[in-house]
Protein backbone atom coordinates (compact mmCIF):
# COMPACT_ATOMS: atom_id res chain seq x y z
CA UNK A 1 0.00 0.00 0.00
CA UNK A 2 2.83 2.38 0.88
CA UNK A 3 4.49 1.63 -2.45
CA UNK A 4 1.20 2.28 -4.26
CA UNK A 5 0.71 5.62 -2.49
CA UNK A 6 4.31 6.65 -3.20
CA UNK A 7 3.89 5.83 -6.87
CA UNK A 8 0.61 7.75 -6.95
CA UNK A 9 2.23 10.81 -5.40
CA UNK A 10 5.09 10.67 -7.92
CA UNK A 11 2.61 10.52 -10.81
CA UNK A 12 0.60 13.40 -9.39
CA UNK A 13 3.73 15.51 -8.98
CA UNK A 14 4.78 14.77 -12.55
CA UNK A 15 1.33 15.74 -13.83
CA UNK A 16 1.37 19.05 -11.93
CA UNK A 17 4.90 19.78 -13.13
CA UNK A 18 4.03 19.08 -16.74
CA UNK A 19 1.04 21.44 -16.58
CA UNK A 20 2.55 24.15 -14.39
CA UNK A 21 3.42 26.32 -17.36
CA UNK A 22 0.03 25.92 -19.07
CA UNK A 23 -2.14 29.05 -19.15
CA UNK A 24 -5.90 29.25 -19.42
CA UNK A 25 -6.66 31.93 -22.01
CA UNK A 26 -10.44 31.73 -21.67
CA UNK A 27 -10.17 35.33 -20.38
CA UNK A 28 -7.80 37.90 -21.88
CA UNK A 29 -7.12 41.01 -19.82
CA UNK A 30 -5.95 44.02 -21.83
CA UNK A 31 -4.14 46.99 -20.31
CA UNK A 32 -5.51 50.17 -21.91
CA UNK A 33 -4.96 53.93 -21.68
CA UNK A 34 -8.17 55.64 -22.87
CA UNK A 35 -6.52 58.95 -23.76
CA UNK A 36 -5.57 57.99 -27.34
CA UNK A 37 -8.52 58.62 -29.65
CA UNK A 38 -9.24 57.22 -32.19
CA UNK A 39 -7.43 54.16 -30.79
CA UNK A 40 -8.82 54.17 -27.26
CA UNK A 41 -11.04 56.60 -25.38
CA UNK A 42 -14.33 56.74 -23.47
CA UNK A 43 -17.61 57.94 -24.94
CA UNK A 44 -20.15 60.14 -23.14
CA UNK A 45 -21.49 57.14 -21.24
CA UNK A 46 -18.02 56.09 -20.08
CA UNK A 47 -17.82 53.10 -22.42
CA UNK A 48 -14.44 52.24 -23.95
CA UNK A 49 -14.41 52.87 -27.70
CA UNK A 50 -11.84 53.05 -30.48
CA UNK A 51 -9.85 51.09 -33.01
CA UNK A 52 -7.78 49.30 -30.34
CA UNK A 53 -10.95 48.29 -28.52
CA UNK A 54 -12.49 46.93 -31.72
CA UNK A 55 -9.31 45.03 -32.59
CA UNK A 56 -9.02 43.62 -29.08
CA UNK A 57 -12.66 42.53 -29.06
CA UNK A 58 -12.29 40.78 -32.42
CA UNK A 59 -9.12 39.01 -31.27
CA UNK A 60 -10.94 37.73 -28.18
CA UNK A 61 -13.74 36.45 -30.38
CA UNK A 62 -11.31 34.56 -32.62
CA UNK A 63 -9.33 32.95 -29.81
CA UNK A 64 -12.54 32.16 -27.89
CA UNK A 65 -11.69 34.35 -24.91
CA UNK A 66 -13.65 36.78 -22.79
CA UNK A 67 -12.27 40.35 -22.96
CA UNK A 68 -11.51 42.31 -19.81
CA UNK A 69 -10.17 45.88 -19.85
CA UNK A 70 -7.81 47.28 -17.21
CA UNK A 71 -7.11 51.02 -17.28
CA UNK A 72 -3.50 52.01 -16.61
CA UNK A 73 -1.26 55.05 -17.21
CA UNK A 74 0.83 54.55 -20.32
CA UNK A 75 4.23 54.99 -18.67
CA UNK A 76 3.39 52.25 -16.16
CA UNK A 77 2.15 49.71 -18.71
CA UNK A 78 5.24 47.49 -18.88
CA UNK A 79 5.72 47.21 -15.07
CA UNK A 80 2.00 46.44 -14.70
CA UNK A 81 2.22 43.75 -17.40
CA UNK A 82 5.20 42.16 -15.69
CA UNK A 83 3.35 42.28 -12.36
CA UNK A 84 0.48 40.38 -14.05
CA UNK A 85 -2.04 43.15 -13.52
CA UNK A 86 -3.18 42.23 -17.03
CA UNK A 87 -2.11 39.89 -19.84
CA UNK A 88 -1.50 42.18 -22.81
CA UNK A 89 -0.82 45.86 -23.49
CA UNK A 90 -3.26 47.27 -26.04
CA UNK A 91 -2.40 50.96 -25.92
CA UNK A 92 -0.85 52.09 -29.22
CA UNK A 93 2.54 50.97 -27.92
CA UNK A 94 5.30 51.25 -30.51
CA UNK A 95 7.53 48.25 -31.10
CA UNK A 96 11.08 49.32 -30.22
CA UNK A 97 14.32 47.45 -29.58
CA UNK A 98 14.50 48.89 -26.06
CA UNK A 99 11.05 47.62 -25.13
CA UNK A 100 11.75 44.24 -26.73
CA UNK A 101 14.54 43.75 -24.21
CA UNK A 102 11.95 43.32 -21.46
CA UNK A 103 8.69 42.28 -23.18
CA UNK A 104 7.60 40.67 -26.43
CA UNK A 105 5.24 42.02 -29.07
CA UNK A 106 2.70 40.51 -31.40
CA UNK A 107 2.86 41.26 -35.10
CA UNK A 108 2.14 44.86 -36.09
CA UNK A 109 -1.29 46.36 -35.46
CA UNK A 110 -0.68 49.56 -37.41
CA UNK A 111 2.04 52.03 -38.33
CA UNK A 112 1.18 55.72 -38.19
CA UNK A 113 3.65 58.63 -38.22
CA UNK A 114 4.39 61.14 -35.48
CA UNK A 115 3.83 64.83 -36.17
CA UNK A 116 4.31 68.21 -34.53
CA UNK A 117 1.28 70.35 -33.66
CA UNK A 118 1.64 74.14 -33.41
CA UNK A 119 -0.57 77.22 -33.54
CA UNK A 120 -1.68 78.19 -37.04
CA UNK A 121 0.01 81.59 -36.76
CA UNK A 122 3.49 80.14 -36.10
CA UNK A 123 6.12 78.77 -38.45
CA UNK A 124 7.72 76.19 -36.14
CA UNK A 125 8.98 72.99 -37.77
CA UNK A 126 9.94 69.59 -36.29
CA UNK A 127 13.66 70.35 -36.39
CA UNK A 128 16.23 71.04 -33.69
CA UNK A 129 16.96 74.49 -35.12
CA UNK A 130 13.34 75.56 -35.24
CA UNK A 131 12.48 74.31 -31.75
CA UNK A 132 15.47 75.83 -29.97
CA UNK A 133 14.16 77.67 -26.92
CA UNK A 134 10.62 76.37 -27.48
CA UNK A 135 8.56 73.96 -25.40
CA UNK A 136 7.38 70.61 -26.78
CA UNK A 137 4.66 68.67 -24.96
CA UNK A 138 4.84 64.86 -25.07
CA UNK A 139 3.32 61.91 -23.23
CA UNK A 140 5.55 60.07 -20.78
CA UNK A 141 6.96 56.75 -21.93
CA UNK A 142 6.18 57.24 -25.61
CA UNK A 143 8.36 57.12 -28.71
CA UNK A 144 7.70 60.86 -29.38
CA UNK A 145 9.07 61.62 -25.91
CA UNK A 146 12.25 59.60 -26.56
CA UNK A 147 12.69 61.14 -30.00
CA UNK A 148 12.23 64.71 -28.76
CA UNK A 149 14.67 64.20 -25.88
CA UNK A 150 17.28 62.65 -28.16
CA UNK A 151 17.02 64.97 -31.16
CA UNK A 152 15.64 68.30 -29.95
CA UNK A 153 16.47 68.73 -26.26
CA UNK A 154 20.28 68.79 -26.80
CA UNK A 155 19.81 71.73 -29.16
CA UNK A 156 17.82 73.74 -26.63
CA UNK A 157 14.19 72.60 -26.93
CA UNK A 158 12.34 72.22 -23.62
CA UNK A 159 10.66 68.82 -23.66
CA UNK A 160 7.75 68.70 -21.19
CA UNK A 161 6.37 65.25 -20.34
CA UNK A 162 2.82 64.56 -19.15
CA UNK A 163 1.08 61.41 -17.84
CA UNK A 164 -1.56 61.58 -20.60
CA UNK A 165 -2.44 63.47 -23.76
CA UNK A 166 -5.45 65.19 -22.23
CA UNK A 167 -3.05 67.24 -20.12
CA UNK A 168 -0.73 67.90 -23.08
CA UNK A 169 -3.58 69.20 -25.23
CA UNK A 170 -5.00 71.30 -22.39
CA UNK A 171 -1.68 73.10 -21.84
CA UNK A 172 -1.15 73.52 -25.59
CA UNK A 173 -4.57 75.11 -26.00
CA UNK A 174 -3.97 77.36 -22.97
CA UNK A 175 -0.70 78.67 -24.41
CA UNK A 176 1.53 77.00 -21.83
CA UNK A 177 3.24 74.99 -24.59
CA UNK A 178 4.60 76.08 -27.96
CA UNK A 179 4.00 72.70 -29.58
CA UNK A 180 3.01 69.08 -29.09
CA UNK A 181 4.69 66.03 -30.61
CA UNK A 182 2.40 63.04 -30.95
CA UNK A 183 1.12 60.18 -33.06
CA UNK A 184 -0.56 61.83 -36.04
CA UNK A 185 -3.86 59.98 -35.64
CA UNK A 186 -4.06 60.83 -31.91
CA UNK A 187 -3.24 64.46 -32.65
CA UNK A 188 -5.84 64.73 -35.39
CA UNK A 189 -8.75 62.95 -33.71
CA UNK A 190 -7.94 63.81 -30.11
CA UNK A 191 -7.17 67.50 -30.66
CA UNK A 192 -7.25 69.06 -34.11
CA UNK A 193 -10.79 67.84 -34.84
CA UNK A 194 -12.09 69.13 -31.52
CA UNK A 195 -13.12 72.71 -30.62
CA UNK A 196 -9.99 72.90 -28.45
CA UNK A 197 -7.74 72.51 -31.49
CA UNK A 198 -9.39 74.91 -33.91
CA UNK A 199 -6.45 77.34 -33.87
CA UNK A 200 -3.79 74.66 -34.37
CA UNK A 201 -2.27 72.63 -37.22
CA UNK A 202 0.22 69.93 -38.08
CA UNK A 203 3.52 71.28 -39.32
CA UNK A 204 6.50 69.80 -41.15
CA UNK A 205 7.14 66.26 -42.30
CA UNK A 206 6.14 62.92 -40.81
CA UNK A 207 8.53 61.31 -38.33
CA UNK A 208 8.61 57.51 -38.26
CA UNK A 209 10.51 56.50 -35.12
CA UNK A 210 9.44 52.86 -34.72
CA UNK A 211 8.35 49.77 -36.62
CA UNK A 212 4.70 50.41 -35.79
CA UNK A 213 2.56 49.49 -32.80
CA UNK A 214 1.85 46.00 -31.49
CA UNK A 215 0.29 44.28 -28.51
CA UNK A 216 2.81 43.93 -25.69
CA UNK A 217 2.94 40.56 -23.91
CA UNK A 218 5.24 38.85 -21.44
CA UNK A 219 8.11 36.92 -23.02
CA UNK A 220 6.93 33.76 -21.26
CA UNK A 221 3.49 33.84 -22.92
CA UNK A 222 4.54 32.27 -26.22
CA UNK A 223 1.20 30.52 -26.71
CA UNK A 224 -0.71 33.78 -26.35
CA UNK A 225 1.51 35.49 -28.92
CA UNK A 226 0.90 32.64 -31.37
CA UNK A 227 -2.87 32.85 -30.87
CA UNK A 228 -3.01 36.63 -31.33
CA UNK A 229 -0.69 36.62 -34.34
CA UNK A 230 -2.90 34.07 -36.08
CA UNK A 231 -6.02 36.07 -35.29
CA UNK A 232 -4.44 39.24 -36.70
CA UNK A 233 -3.24 37.45 -39.85
CA UNK A 234 -6.73 36.05 -40.43
CA UNK A 235 -8.30 39.49 -39.90
CA UNK A 236 -5.99 41.03 -42.49
CA UNK A 237 -6.64 38.19 -44.93
CA UNK A 238 -10.43 38.11 -44.71
CA UNK A 239 -10.97 41.88 -44.78
CA UNK A 240 -12.09 42.31 -41.16
CA UNK A 241 -9.14 44.57 -40.34
CA UNK A 242 -9.94 46.86 -43.27
CA UNK A 243 -13.61 46.97 -42.26
CA UNK A 244 -12.79 47.96 -38.67
CA UNK A 245 -10.21 50.55 -39.77
CA UNK A 246 -12.70 52.24 -42.11
CA UNK A 247 -14.72 53.32 -39.05
CA UNK A 248 -11.88 55.57 -37.93
CA UNK A 249 -9.48 56.34 -40.79
CA UNK A 250 -9.56 57.64 -44.34
CA UNK A 251 -6.22 55.96 -45.01
CA UNK A 252 -4.65 52.53 -44.45
CA UNK A 253 -3.35 52.58 -40.85
CA UNK A 254 -1.59 49.25 -41.27
CA UNK A 255 1.17 51.04 -43.15
CA UNK A 256 1.58 48.48 -45.90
Amino acid sequence: MKRFMSALLVCAAAFVSSHAGAQDWSTLRYGVDPSHPPFSSRDASGKLVGFDIDLGTEICKRIHAKCEWVQNDFDGMIPALQAKKFDAILASMSITDKRKQVIDFTSRLYKTPNKLIVRKDTSLEPTAESLKGKSVGVQQGTVPESYAKEHWAPAGARVVSYPNFDQVFADLAAGRLDSCFTDAAVGEYGFLRTPQGVDFKFTGSNVYASNGAGIGIRKSDVELKTKIDKALADMLADGTYKQLAAKYFQFDPYGS
